[in-house]
């Protein structure tokens, strides 16, 4: 409790500032922090040379480092702005690409699962899509400390986002989709092997979470990709092309081949702006834990 209302107010004295000094300051603290934590700085280099395999330089390693902390400090900033926030500044921030991609789903009566990623400003991508988009239903994992978990929660589901602890969540995701609303689930993490199954991302096998594709075939929905990019004016949210779940005799078969394409989208962006994802994961421990021994 008591670190808690510490940071309170913490937090209050940062809204006396302005907004800019506010985001410089947390640009700042993201750069000392990565100076300070040599282990994630490694785990990053660990999976940067697994994944690129040796082709990027020491520089270049650097760089996406600092893009990855620089990130993690705007999407904690993010979580106290969307508390704090009128929704208009929220959306005069974020430009909408190819959303007509969702509009015609839901002209045609298609429920939607939209899949994302530890990707540039995802708090923010979810308060604007929950908000400008569609309502969406989305998994959580629960702090331990509770005055945390309610902050945490206030500030998601401000804009309209309903969030459900990840044990159960089946349940109403379920119930989202059957009512052919929205949901959202996030789909780069590392899972257990009773709840993912193997994908090649990055031209390596992964434990991958099949759900997006076992409850987009299951209720008729159609998976949209999206992910958020900062511009010189904010940020923009790009919906990618559609992912149909076929419905074969092999149900196993179409939900691993729609979870392969969404492994394929998401491992093609990255490849397009790597600064911009969550490289302080072990992404690849479940199937080549090797990589994470330190020398």
């Amino acid at each position: 409790m008591v670190g808690f209302y510490f940071f309170k107010g913490v937090e209050g004295l940062l809204f006396l500032l302005p907004s800019s000094w506010r985001r410089a300051l947390f640009l700042a603290l993201g750069g000392m922090v990565y100076a300070l934590d040599a282990k994630h700085r490694r785990v990053i280099r660990q999976n940067l040379a697994f994944a690129f395999e040796e082709a990027l330089s020491d520089e270049r390693m650097r760089a996406i480092a600092k893009g990855c902390y620089r990130n993690l400090a705007l999407n904690l900033l993010q979580v106290m702005e969307n508390s704090h926030a009128d929704v208009e500044q929220i959306d005069a921030s974020v430009t909408l690409i190819n959303k007509a991609l969702y509009d015609h789903a839901a002209e045609t009566g298609r429920a939607v699962v939209f899949v994302t990623a530890h990707y540039g400003n995802w708090e923010l991508e979810g308060a604007v899509v929950s908000h400008k988009v569609a309502v969406t239903s989305s998994v959580y994992k629960a702090f331990k400390n509770r005055y945390f978990d309610r902050y945490l929660l206030h500030s998601r589901e401000r804009f309209g986002m309903r969030l459900f602890e990840k044990r159960g969540a089946i349940r109403h995701l379920s119930k989202a989709l059957k009512n052919g609303e929205s949901i959202s689930l996030m789909i780069d993490q590392n899972v257990k092997a009773k709840d993912g199954i193997v994908v090649t991302f990055f031209g390596k096998d992964v434990r991958q979470t099949p759900a997006p594709a076992f409850l987009a075939r299951k209720y008729d929905a159609l998976i949209i990709p999206l992910l958020i990019h900062p511009t010189q004016q904010g940020y923009r949210i790009t919906f990618y092309e559609p992912i149909e779940v076929a419905h074969s005799d092999d149900a196993e078969a179409d939900i691993h081949e729609a979870t392969q394409q969404q492994a394929l989208w998401l491992e093609r962006e990255i490849r397009r702006a790597p600064e911009h994802w969550f490289w302080c994961h072990r992404r690849w421990k479940a199937e080549y834990a090797h990589i994470y021994t330190t020398s």
